[in-house]
């Protein structure tokens, strides 16, 4: 067996066996393969694309590349979730403080931010000493212990998704749909949560723009998840205007730390209540969906999740004094500040998402470069969104950065961000469907 003959079957469109699967994911991950003839297997999939069969295996083999998890000495009940990628998508740092303070275990593997999408890791590392590099002892402990932990991809979980994935990333072929869905839920399996809440995004804001694209990648995971037997439900969200009020890391991390507090209440906060209300249930925590969305409040009003937070926070090395005063914590003063304004009267129509999120991720929120030094306290806020009249010169969004010329090249796309008119849009819908 040789890559190139692998290479060229994928490449003619021809579905590949089991076995030649894993020769070209274990040859690459041991380092038998070079760089370059994985880079145009993968392109072959990113063109050609994969059978159910082939995404299947390609998952399966990326799992038992490493360790498998298992939590049935600590509980019965491990639910985790899941997001394609967005701009001030933090529903994270809500969900999981907030279902383990609700009895479920939530062993968290999240991502770094990605092109024009934040990352939960880089919002958690703006917490002055948290640690999101666990080994597998220490992120076991932690769920023992806390219930949750939120942390990066281990050395030794589906090693070869995170060799390919980085290779994915270099050469633009994150976009494929066979590859989205094997490197998610490698990483799920591996980690060994029962129950996981998929959130898809779709729109303008989202890498699956296309609103069929974002059903064709949720019922491929969905067939995945079964055929794992993992316990599944894929929620299609809205990403056609950024959630919640800011988008960056530290303000996104007090943002969060109020929601949990109750003092906000706006589209992520609704949008995290849904997705842990059907981790609770999947858990066989609640009777009903009702149920949990009650038993999810709860925790919020009752101060347990915002104490589980805190909980996490401590294990994994962070300042704990962030709960109760995030200001004195968190870096979210900046040196410069550009206030983005409406040009006209009338009703915000559109917000361009992608280009916010890479405004955000060019004030320094994000990264150009895999070793780019990220500025927590660079970002946007945001006063109005879809729906709002506003009136000419009213401000619409703040930009901060400690960078001039970033703060420039941010400004300049986030002015044509905004789409006003007389018209005022449709009432938005956050959750457009749940596939299960």
């Amino acid at each position: 067996m040789r890559a190139y003959d692998i290479i060229y079957k994928k490449r003619n469109g021809e579905s590949l066996s089991r076995n030649e699967i894993e020769f070209m994911t274990m040859r690459y991950s041991n380092g038998d393969i070079p760089d370059y003839q994985m880079a145009a297997f993968i392109m072959a999939v990113f063109i050609k694309g994969m059978d159910k069969e082939e995404i299947y295996n390609l998952t399966d083999i990326m799992a038992h590349s490493g360790d498998i998890i298992d939590w049935s000495l600590i509980s019965n009940y491990t639910a985790d979730k899941h997001s394609t990628g967005g701009v001030g998508d933090g529903t994270s740092l809500i969900v999981a403080p907030v279902v383990a303070a609700c009895g479920v275990c939530v062993p968290m593997m999240s991502g770094r931010g990605l092109g024009h999408t934040g990352g939960t890791l880089d919002k958690l590392e703006s917490i002055p000493g948290f640690r999101t590099n666990l080994d597998n002892k220490e992120f076991i402990e932690t769920v023992e212990i806390a219930g949750c932990a939120l942390i990066g991809q281990t050395h030794n979980i589906a090693p070869a998704d995170k060799k390919i994935y980085a290779l994915r990333d270099a050469i633009a072929a994150v976009e494929s749909i066979p590859l989205i869905c094997a490197s998610i839920m490698s990483k799920k399996i591996a980690e060994g949560a029962k129950t996981l809440i998929l959130d898809v995004k779709t729109g303008s804001g989202a890498f699956m723009s296309s609103y069929a694209q974002s059903i064709e990648l949720a019922k491929e995971m969905i067939d995945t998840a079964k055929k794992t037997k993992i316990n599944s439900t894929v929620f299609i969200t809205d990403m056609d205007e950024p959630l919640g009020d800011c988008a960056g890391n530290a303000n996104e991390v007090k943002q969060a730390i109020n929601i949990l507090k109750g003092e906000i209440k706006n589209d992520l906060s609704y949008l995290s209540i849904e997705l842990a209300a059907a981790m609770i249930f999947g858990a066989k925590k609640s009777q009903s969906l009702d149920e949990a969305r009650k038993i999810a409040l709860h925790s919020i009003e009752s101060g347990t999740a915002l104490e589980k937070f805190r909980e996490v926070i401590r294990l994994q090395g962070g300042n704990t004094k962030v709960i109760d005063d995030p200001d004195s914590v968190l870096s979210l003063k900046t040196k410069e500040q550009y206030l983005v304004k409406a040009g006209r009267d009338g009703y915000i129509s559109h917000m361009r998402t992608r280009d916010m999120g890479m405004a955000c991720s060019i004030s320094g929120a994000g990264r150009e470069k895999i070793d780019d030094k990220i500025d927590n306290s660079a970002g946007i806020y945001f006063y109005k969104k879809t729906g709002d009249y506003v009136k000419t010169g009213e401000v619409l969004a703040s930009i901060k950065s400690n960078k001039k010329d970033s703060l420039r090249q941010a400004a300049l796309i986030m002015d044509d961000a905004y789409l006003i008119s007389d018209d005022k849009p449709a009432e938005r819908k956050i959750i457009k469907e749940i596939i299960t």
